[in-house]
């Protein structure tokens, strides 16, 4: 299982990487599409929706990208509009918000949005701005390592929670959602990613007021990129399955890789646009 594991995510990271730094900004906009609409097949299954329901799920998805698509882009990938990018962002991050309250009230909060109808919205929610934050974020000076430092930041909160969490850890930050998960080692992702700000702040020489801007964000991205692992480990606790999917040997779906990264962008995009980070690049 270890071996299958590595050598999933060494195909992963080649992939991504590939896609990120070699591809145009259009045909990485099609790749993008591809994913979410495999992560939207599993959102249809997280939501328990029969196979024909699933396709009805797919063209709603279909719909709503291309909507957004030409609401933001004018469908020029390289010119987006950034007003109206922001309204989109700033719907799915009060998304987030809301969301953090119902895995905190789990299983009560259930009643708000078990159906499997409600379920489904959430995806579009949850999907459509994450996939628009992602191509927003690759078409900017630089944006393949805008996209890669999102990246880094989700993997700078799991690792501080992982190791602070399993040193300190002892209130519990989610009991019924995800029992591993403790307040201690939450703090301790959050620690971990300040630091990365404060490093990139310093490399980059951010004036003051962008560098606080900046920080601000990437702690906010940080507890974005929990929540999101969060909501999906609840959805799959109410569905009663461990894996979204098993289209990844080791891994489980689409759905298990991109959880924390789905919150994590929307609100790292409104960061990197109101701290003009492009430009410092």
């Amino acid at each position: 299982m270890l071996k299958q594991r590595i050598i999933t995510a060494l195909v992963l990271v080649a992939l991504f990487l590939g896609a990120l730094f070699f591809l145009p900004i259009d045909w990485f906009t099609v790749a993008t599409v591809a994913v979410i609409l495999l992560g939207g097949w599993e959102w249809a299954n997280l939501s328990n929706l029969n196979r024909a329901l699933r396709f009805v799920f797919l063209a709603a998805l279909i719909a709503s990208l291309m909507a957004v698509a030409n609401y933001v882009f004018a469908m020029d990938f390289g010119s987006p509009d950034t007003s109206r990018a922001q309204e989109v962002l700033a719907v799915a991050c009060g998304w987030w918000a809301l969301a953090f309250l119902w895995v905190q009230s789990y299983p009560a909060s259930a009643m708000l949005w078990g159906n499997r109808w409600i379920r489904g919205l959430i995806g579009l929610v949850v999907l459509v701005p994450a996939w628009l934050s992602m191509v927003i974020l690759r078409g900017q000076d630089h944006g393949a390592w805008l996209v890669l430092f999102v990246v880094a930041v989700v993997v700078c909160a799991d690792v501080g929670a992982y190791f602070v969490g399993r040193r300190y850890g002892k209130r519990k930050l989610a009991r019924e959602v995800s029992p591993g998960k403790s307040w201690e080692g939450f703090f301790g992702g959050l620690a971990a990613c300040l630091i990365l700000a404060v490093a990139v702040s310093v490399a980059l020489s951010l004036p003051l007021k962008n560098s606080l801007l900046f920080s601000f964000g990437i702690l906010v991205t940080a507890v974005a990129s929990v929540i999101g692992d969060l909501v999906e480990s609840m959805l799959k606790r109410h569905r009663g399955i461990k894996d979204s999917s098993r289209i990844l040997p080791g891994h489980g779906g689409i759905l298990d890789r991109l959880d924390s990264l789905s919150a994590a962008l929307p609100v790292f995009t409104m960061a990197a646009l109101a701290s003009e980070l492009p430009k410092y690049l």
